[in-house]
């Protein structure tokens, strides 16, 4: 697509999936009909969701987490990729990243079913076996060498994203800007060969309001924070987020952490792995591997202050308010 068009439309196209909006948003010649492209767009984040939810009983991930240990599962391909994705963030981040918690998700409420004290203490008192190390994969087949509950929510929406992408690629569609629910993707540039402009968050319950602006072209960002889905547990509010040391909600964390990748799968799990690390050992991480991230911390007064990581990496640029700093 020409850059240098002065004749084109805009397409502003949205529709549901796994409890919130996918959106997609690209400019084309007048006459381009969206239609074709909308359905197929919805057709993939619907593949996804077919094969990775925890909150449909038939998804492939679901009846992979109901097989015996020790049984080879056959698995499609796109949940094979996040499965094999979510182990390799897992190793790199030595079990921060953990897909193997879903007995804890479900436990403390966050999945489909009510929280149970029951439920609770058994996921505490579980001797883990990351899914790193409790999972064998041999071609399109999967073994659990330990009973082990997997959970994507911690990378899914990020590879949805990807998935809508690749979908605009294939209409020949190489600048435009995707997302679900705030994971974004951004593809070339905007009309006017400036970058697209994408906002982190304020991690702020109460209200929706930027802290700082990004500026993504071919790359991806992807945020965890802990102001949007908690639970209340004697007067605290705790993170969906767990620690995969405890089996429980973070009882410390970053406010939010956002990460910019080449792709929003990868900056989808390494937000959750710096989330759970903290701005310490998940900054040198961040370092070590050449993440581009921002942590959002909030001290006694509740207040945020800003730490920003490999701002040189130039897939991305962050613009961050002096007063966060």
């Amino acid at each position: 697509m020409s850059k240098m068009s002065t004749d084109l439309a805009r397409h502003a196209l949205n529709g549901p999936t796994m409890g919130t909006r996918w959106s997609a948003l690209f400019h084309a010649p007048s006459g381009f009909d969206a239609g074709n492209v909308r359905a197929a767009l919805q057709a993939a984040v619907d593949e996804v969701d077919t094969q990775m939810s925890t909150w449909k009983l038939g998804s492939d991930l679901m009846c992979l987490n109901r097989a015996p240990a020790g049984a080879w599962v056959t698995v499609p391909g796109r949940l094979l990729d996040v499965i094999r994705l979510g182990l390799k963030v897992g190793r790199a981040s030595g079990g921060a990243f953990d897909i193997g918690m879903g007995d804890a998700v479900s436990a403390w409420g966050f999945g489909p079913a009510e929280a149970s004290p029951d439920r609770i203490r058994c996921a505490m008192q579980a001797r883990r076996v990351p899914a790193h190390d409790a999972l064998e994969i041999d071609g399109t087949r999967i073994c659990k060498r330990v009973p082990i509950a997997l959970d994507l929510n911690g990378v899914a929406k990020g590879y949805g994203v990807d998935r809508l992408a690749e979908v605009l690629g294939g209409f020949g569609i190489r600048d435009a800007l995707v997302g679900i629910d705030g994971e974004m993707r951004a593809m070339g540039v905007r009309p006017d060969g400036e970058t697209w402009t994408v906002a982190v968050e304020q991690p702020d319950p109460e209200r929706r309001a930027p802290h700082s602006i990004l500026s993504l072209q071919d790359c991806a960002v992807a945020t965890s924070g802990d102001y949007r889905h908690w639970v209340e547990v004697q007067g605290r509010h705790l993170s969906h987020t767990m620690d995969p040391t405890r089996g429980a909600p973070l009882i410390k964390s970053p406010a939010s952490v956002t990460v910019i990748a080449p792709t929003c799968a990868e900056a989808d799990a390494w937000a959750t792995a710096l989330m759970v690390l903290g701005p310490d050992k998940g900054g040198e991480l961040a370092q070590r591997l050449g993440l581009d991230a921002l942590f959002l911390l909030r001290d006694e007064a509740h207040s945020i202050r800003s730490c920003r990581i490999g701002r040189s990496v130039g897939i991305g640029q962050m613009s961050v308010p002096a007063a966060g700093d």
